[in-house]
């Protein structure tokens, strides 16, 4: 193996500490893995329509989607129909969209409904950005079920400043309204939600015994907040973070999925020797 060789392939490893936490939280009794998708299980892109997870993370989340006693589910700032669109989950993953505010748990889970007072609040703000688009070259506007994102993405950086203070200074003490800054995204919603409350809901409605999550935006950081002791939190990124631990790159996820399905295949298939076959 070449030098360059050997610096990439350390470059990739896990940490000893990271890889300890996932062999411990691979025999929990029911283990729920949550993952963010942008940034994380993909890439980060220009156009969000073209983001898709890494075959390696898209191979091994699906391979802890059909183990016993193992819930995966993706826990999103998108829309669910856009979600489903770029990632293709397993068929039995549950999905939380719009940073909590739409979940899907399975057929017959109901969608999001707003009331005709959030649905005229979410037309009025649509109308505030769209006329700040207007003036902002290289902003773009995502329409979700209960909120209207302004990507700033591909505009100057002066221009994404500016356009996002005037959205602030227009929105942020408007009742009914709620912001969130994400990495060169501001989210706006009339629906009061947030990552965080989508891992306290999955935990309850799973009954899982440990969590793990992972994610890379500013937003992360609510489901973060929400982890019990026992449970193992990844950021995805250099940016600062509660998270216990760290890894660079959405490529790393896909090594750190690889561990964990290893380690709970094996902590199964203990509890059952029948499903080592599997």
């Amino acid at each position: 193996m070449t030098p360059d060789a050997r610096h990439a392939k350390d470059k990739l490893a896990l940490t000893p500490e990271l890889r300890a936490a996932i062999r411990q939280i691979a025999a929990t009794e029911h283990l729920l893995v949550a993952m963010d998708f942008d940034g994380t299980m993909a890439p980060i892109v220009g156009h969000a329509d073209d983001a898709r997870p890494l075959p390696r993370s898209a191979a091994a989340f699906a391979g802890l989607a059909v183990l016993p006693r193992t819930t995966t589910a993706l826990i999103s700032g998108r829309a669910l129909t856009s979600l489903r669109a770029v990632a293709s989950p397993p068929v039995n993953t549950l999905l939380i969209g719009s940073h909590g505010a739409e979940a899907w748990l399975g057929p017959g889970s109901t969608g999001l409904t707003l009331d005709p007072e959030q649905k005229a609040l979410l037309a009025e703000v649509r109308a505030v950005l769209a006329d700040i688009v207007k003036e902002a070259p290289g902003t773009m506007l995502e329409d979700k079920p209960a909120g209207v994102v302004l990507h700033t993405r591909l505009a100057p950086d002066d221009v994404a400043d500016d356009a996002v203070a005037a959205a602030r200074s227009v929105l942020q003490d408007r009742k009914g309204v709620f912001l969130k800054d994400g990495k060169r995204v501001l989210e706006t919603s009339v629906v009061n939600a947030s990552k965080g409350e989508g891992v306290t809901f999955l935990r309850q409605i799973t009954g899982a015994t440990g969590v793990l999550f992972a994610g890379d935006d500013t937003t992360d950081e609510d489901a973060l907040a929400r982890l019990e002791p026992g449970d193992v939190g990844v950021k995805v990124g250099l940016d600062f973070t509660q998270a216990q631990y760290r890894v660079e790159a959405p490529v790393h996820v896909a090594e750190l999925l690889e561990v964990l399905l290893q380690e709970r295949s094996m902590a199964v298939a203990e509890e059952d020797p029948g499903i080592s076959g599997q």
